[in-house]
């Protein structure tokens, strides 16, 4: 790291929000020795580094070595929950492809595809938007374990490390809870500049603390809605997704549908970690519990052009638009007893504002001249 990642550039942290020195029991694991190995010799990391070392590290990642999704894993998530909200994906973006002229070189893109359960219910319902069942599916995924997944669940799908692979063609692209997954950097405001939370070693534990006073130019307008003591994230890996998403859409058309939690702008700590469906402190266990931070949606708004967004739109209005509560009374005739109820419970799951319905958010991506996928407004 650079000077201003040193030991010496670094405070304990006292009033930011985080986790002081000592809280929490430190678990010591593979990666967690590493890490500390790591920043002894180079100085504390940011919060990006941790994250990305703690998820993605080729052999002690969380997601190289996890059963992360499902029932059994450490989280669930909207496709786990019902196949209805796969199915109201596959309807929205099979209706834009529809809308745009039925494309026949067009691709279906799922990010973050976790063990392909969305894709597998969109490949379910493809077949009522004539010819959209025949699109070839590629999927944007980075760990081996959840590629082999994800093949068995969609037979000929074709995997990329990074987006810029994706062929030159209409893309109509899903991105479900994979925006909260990318690293952020972490900062807390002082009177009129930054100090950057960094994660160094102490005592044998990880713990967290502050950089030094910094400006940085992509924070300046920050101070006019925040004030000393308020943290504010930044997520560096969004907007250049976000801009190759828009650049495409707009050549060659298509349209992306993006559904994360999150709100319009970063404000406060919202780094959090799960471990066997409970909250526990991100720094304990390093690559073992799944690690998060809310989606900043006005970032993706702001590097939409050349394409257009949407209105950010929650969960639950956009799915009720699209017609689940309809979808969910035409699946619970053939149920009844535990069945019935578990449907009824997932549905509510999906759209109540006091459950996902309001807490997940969605926005769309389309060129100007074509409209945003059905279910969403300008």
């Amino acid at each position: 790291m650079g000077a201003d990642h040193g030991a010496n550039a670094v405070t304990a942290d006292a009033d930011c929000g985080v986790l002081a020195d000592g809280q929490g029991l430190q678990d010591v694991t593979a990666l967690c020795d590493i890490l500390r190995e790591r920043i002894a010799a180079d100085g504390p990391i940011t919060v990006a580094d941790y994250m990305a070392d703690c998820l993605m590290h080729p052999k002690h990642g969380y997601y190289t070595h996890q059963e992360v999704f499902g029932r059994q894993g450490d989280f669930v998530t909207a496709p786990e929950i019902s196949q209805m909200f796969g199915e109201i994906i596959g309807l929205a973006l099979g209706s834009a492809w529809k809308a745009q002229g039925s494309s026949k070189n067009a691709i279906v893109v799922e990010l973050g595809p976790g063990k392909g359960t969305l894709m597998r219910d969109l490949r379910r319902i493809a077949p009522a938007i004539s010819g959209f069942d025949q699109l070839p599916v590629h999927m944007l995924e980075s760990a081996p374990k959840l590629r082999d997944i994800q093949a068995e669940a969609i037979p000929g799908v074709i995997h990329h490390w990074d987006i810029s692979t994706l062929p030159q063609v209409p893309l109509f692209l899903i991105a479900n809870e994979f925006f909260d997954a990318l690293p952020i950097r972490q900062f807390c405001r002082t009177t009129a500049a930054w100090e950057e939370i960094l994660i160094g070693a102490r005592g044998g534990a990880l713990n967290f603390g502050r950089a030094a006073p910094q400006l940085f130019d992509f924070l300046t307008h920050r101070l006019d809605d925040t004030q000393p003591g308020d943290i504010v994230e930044c997520c560096p890996a969004l907007t250049p997704i976000i801009v190759e998403i828009s650049e495409r859409i707009s050549v060659h058309g298509g349209a992306a549908l993006i559904v994360d939690y999150g709100d319009w702008r970063s404000q406060g700590d919202t780094l959090q970690a799960i471990g066997d469906h409970k909250m526990v402190n991100p720094l304990t266990a390093p690559g073992m519990t799944d690690l998060t931070a809310h989606t900043d949606f006005e970032a993706i708004f702001n590097s939409a052009a050349p394409a257009i967004a949407s209105r950010l739109t929650t969960q639950g209005v956009f799915l009720e638009r699209l017609g689940i509560t309809q979808r969910a009374q035409a699946l619970a005739q053939r149920l009844t007893g535990t069945a019935l109820d578990t449907h009824i419970a997932a549905h509510r799951r999906l759209t109540h504002p006091d459950e996902m319905g309001n807490l997940f958010k969605v926005m769309g991506l389309a060129a100007t001249t074509q409209e945003l996928p059905p279910g969403l407004e300008v």
